[in-house]
């Protein structure tokens, strides 16, 4: 392969004079036994990637950003992914678009991410049941912490223990008294979500069996507890909020480590005998492995402004989710203790039947 000087930038130029100068040409014979010196293969691909590093245009982005949803629009992560989007666009003067891209508790779509170029131009919401309960029942998809670079930590919304307004429990002491003493159903948002975890465990340390029922997703889960058709279910608290606002459900726990002020009659699972119990089903700024770490500071930086604005917290309360002002390295360090916390947890979940 030729190169011709006057075809690079005077980067390259001067990349290639200095590899000349420490003789990391070798030299060929050619037929008609004249020497000539050609790059190893090895070092032009090594300089072109140095050069091309050290020639980027610190003016990031240029173009739009898509940021991939991995669930259907309209949760919590579809809420925050929409405001940090929309937060981008106005600072960084370029769209940032959203792509809903749902399928296997959000792996599908992190998958997609986490196989994409780290310049900045792919990133992916991620969170507890793509990056912690997902890769812990399949790890051969990825590796959440070695295949994606994690930028900000967003914030996220408990989970609840809610029951038919018309189930004779009040407490949790209550509730499990009756599910022993009547055969009882939970449902969730199906299988690989947060509410699928914390049912299980909280069956698992209460002594309390019941039956699953998976749904796609949690609203159709509050829509059958309010019918009569199962009778509880652990479901994030901004999607039942409102129907336990209205009086429909009766919210018996959450999962955070105290009361939401929205709701400082719902009691949390520590109080009431539980202290593993808490848990957020948190989500998250993420891209692909290997993105250069000025522009994860970048973007660290402007996710936190957007996440600490009284128009997000406002938005936020009203959803009943906490935020949070970690660096990356804070949040990353997270993902890790989430994972050692709940790994163990996950792989001793019953499979569905």
């Amino acid at each position: 392969m030729w190169f011709s000087l006057k075809d690079l930038n005077l980067k390259r130029f001067s990349l290639i004079r200095g590899i000349i100068r420490q003789r990391v040409l070798f030299p060929l014979t050619g037929v008609m036994g004249v020497s000539f010196y050609v790059l190893s293969m090895s070092t032009v691909m090594g300089m072109l990637g140095h050069s091309a590093a050290f020639a980027q245009d610190p003016v990031w982005p240029q173009r739009a950003v898509k940021i991939v949803v991995p669930y259907a629009a309209g949760g919590s992560s579809d809420t925050l992914g929409r405001l940090i989007s929309v937060g981008l666009t106005e600072t960084l003067k370029q769209p940032f678009v959203i792509e809903n891209k749902g399928g296997a508790g959000g792996m599908i779509g992190s998958q997609q991410v986490s196989k994409s170029a780290p310049d900045g131009y792919n990133l992916v919401i991620s969170g507890v049941a793509s990056h912690v309960i997902g890769p812990s029942e399949n790890p051969k998809v990825y590796d959440p912490l070695k295949d994606f670079t994690h930028i900000a930590m967003l914030g996220g919304p408990p989970i609840v223990l809610a029951v038919n307004a018309q189930l004779p429990v009040t407490d949790l002491k209550s509730f499990i008294a009756y599910a022993k003493a009547n055969p009882l159903s939970w449902g969730s948002p199906g299988k690989g979500t947060h509410g699928y975890l914390i049912g299980e465990a909280f069956e698992v340390m209460s002594n309390t069996p019941m039956q699953h029922i998976a749904y796609k997703g949690g609203s159709p889960a509050v829509a059958d507890t309010i019918a009569g058709h199962i009778p509880a279910l652990f479901t994030t608290l901004s999607t039942a909020s409102a129907q336990i606002q209205a009086g429909k459900l009766r919210a018996l726990a959450i999962t955070s480590s105290k009361r939401m002020p929205e709701f400082p009659n719902v009691p949390t699972f520590a109080e009431q005998g539980y202290p593993k119990l808490i848990a957020l089903t948190w989500f998250s700024l993420s891209g692909p492995p290997g993105m250069p770490p000025a522009l994860v500071e970048k973007l660290n930086k402007e996710a936190r402004k957007i996440m600490q604005s009284q128009v997000a917290k406002d938005t936020l309360a009203k959803q009943s989710m906490e935020t949070f002002d970690w660096d990356s390295a804070r949040f990353t360090q997270y993902v890790g203790e989430e994972l050692k916390q709940w790994a163990p947890m996950i792989k001793t979940v019953k499979p569905e039947n």
